[in-house]
This record gives C-alpha cells, structure tokens and sequence, in this order.
C-alpha cells in the first residue's frame, strides 16, 4: 500500500471503500422496511396454485442485525488494519513488522547455538559432524534455489563439490563470496569476432581442454584469444580468482561446455550475480555456511 506512485489511487481506494460500507447499511436499513401499521404487505406479482402469492415481507430482524455486526466489524478492522490506500492503521500493522518481530525472536533464541561456532577456524569447523548438520539446514533454506538441494549447480550456478573455485577455495575466500556476495561480467565479443571469429575462439577455447577441434579454426583462435580474452583468463586460459574468471583448461563449465554453449558465452558474454548474505543472515551463519560447504568439497579427493 505504500508503493502507490500517486496519492489519487490511495483515496480512489479509500473512497470506494467508504461508499462500499454506506451503500450496504442503507441497503440493509431499505431491507428491513416493512408495510406500515395496519397496512398489508406488497405482494411480488408471483402466485402459484390460484392463491399462493409472493409477498414482499422484511428480512428476519435476527439476519438482518448480523448484517450490521459484519458492517461494523469491517469499519473497525479498516481503522485499526491497513486496508484504506496507503493509511497504515492505528495499530500500525505490517507483514514486514511481523517479520522483524519473528526473526529477532528466532534470533534471540537461536543466536546463542550460531555464535559459539563463530570464533572456531572454519578447516576445523567443517570436520565438526554437528556444525555441518546446522550449515546444511541454513543450506537447505537459503542456497538450494541456485546451488541446487546436492549443492551440484546448473547452468550458470556453480558446483560447489567439485573443488573447482571461481574466486578461490581458501575457507576466508569462500565466507568472503557468501559475506559480500560476487559480480561477475563476461563482455560480448560478437560485435568485434564476426561470426566466423567467435567461432574460431570456441574452438581454441575448447581446444584447451583437450577436445578435438579443426586446427585451422582453433589456431585462427588463438590468435585473437590473444589479443581480446588474456586480460582475464591469462595467456595460458587458466583464469584469474581475482577477478572471478574461470579457467578454461580443466574442462569444468559454468555455462556448459558444447560448441554452442561455449560460442553463446563468447558472442554475447554472461552476467553472474550472486547476492551478498552478510545483512540478511549475519556473519554467524554465514561462518557455518561456510563451513558446510567446504564439507562438501573436502568429500572429494583434490584435482590432480
């Protein structure tokens, strides 16, 4: 109620409202009229079997009277609750006040178990059974719609259980990614290859990993590899963590790894988000958070 962009929606609700909640008690008063003292009800015009006839008779007083319980029940809730365009309610009421009240009650309660794991070195911490079930749950609760509920990835997310790190996998880098969250940029080269130059890259690109690709294409490739991608992937295509850029030698991709997905990466480039946890979990969560997922790389055994 409060993103209206002009004040005429706000009392076009509260007006219509309004009119609502008259036009319904004097509907009701109308209803409950009847034929005046002595006089005889109207009938409806319907008659059935020769003398059985319709009359326009008032509603039971009993109904009626709930009818205006309902009415005052409403008004009441509209001055106390927000209903009325962007008027908060005297009790001022909010989603976003619940909300704040549940998670500083759940914080008080439960910020004690996070905290005692906060000063532990996080090495040490992902070896700790019971502090890895905790970071599973927060996992389970915060990570899985990227990350996925096995923490394997998808397309453009990555796989944390490979041991293979955009950005480095030293436990400070990877409670640093989930603490501040990343950007990564991968421009669009389509404007400057052409068509025949993006696919000369890919097949360099892909050449890197060991695949077989037509030499001719792969050594065109290279060149303009060189000129264009070195800043970022380095001249061997081993990546920089710094800057987030993967290495395009150990056959791990983010985006996919076939001709056309690799040649969509370089032609219009790929934008990578993921989103900083420090304000909305803390820093004590986000340590267990850490921890578990290093748990989950150390299942794997190093790459060669």
């Amino acid at each position: 109620m409060a993103d209206f962009t002009s004040e005429f929606w706000s009392w076009f609700i509260i007006a219509g409202a309004a009119l609502g909640i008259v036009s319904m008690f004097a509907l009701n008063r109308w209803m409950s009229g009847g034929p005046k003292e002595g006089g005889k009800p109207k009938t409806m015009g319907h008659v059935w079997d020769e003398d059985l006839q319709e009359l326009n008779n008032p509603l039971p007083r009993w109904w009626l009277n709930m009818f205006y319980i309902t009415l005052v029940f409403g008004i009441g809730y509209l001055a106390l609750y927000p209903g009325l365009g962007s008027f908060a309610g005297l009790l001022k009421w909010s989603e976003v006040g619940e909300y704040n009240k549940e998670v500083e009650a759940a914080d008080k309660k439960y910020g004690p178990l996070y905290e005692k794991y906060l000063q532990e070195d996080l090495r040490a911490l992902a070896g700790n059974r019971e502090a890895v079930k905790t970071g599973e749950r927060l996992f389970v609760n915060y990570c899985t719609t990227c990350h996925g509920s096995d923490a394997g990835g998808g397309p453009g997310f990555p796989n944390l259980r490979d041991r293979d790190w955009l950005y480095g996998g030293d436990p400070q880098t990877v409670k640093a990614s989930i603490m501040n969250g990343r950007i990564g940029v991968m421009p669009g080269w389509g404007a400057a290859l052409g068509q025949e130059g993006v696919f000369n890259v890919a097949e360099y690109v892909l050449s890197l990993s060991g695949r077989g690709t037509n030499v001719n294409a792969a050594a065109s490739g290279r060149e303009k590899f060189q000129q264009l991608c070195v800043a970022c992937h380095g001249a061997d295509g081993k990546g920089n963590p710094a800057l987030g850029a993967p290495n395009l030698t150990d056959g791990i991709w983010l985006y996919g790894g076939s001709q056309r997905a690799v040649m969509e990466s370089i032609e219009k480039g790929r934008q990578g988000r993921m989103p900083a946890h420090r304000d909305f979990l803390g820093e004590a969560k986000v340590h267990l958070l850490a921890a578990y997922v290093l748990s989950l790389s150390a299942e794997k055994s190093p790459k060669p």
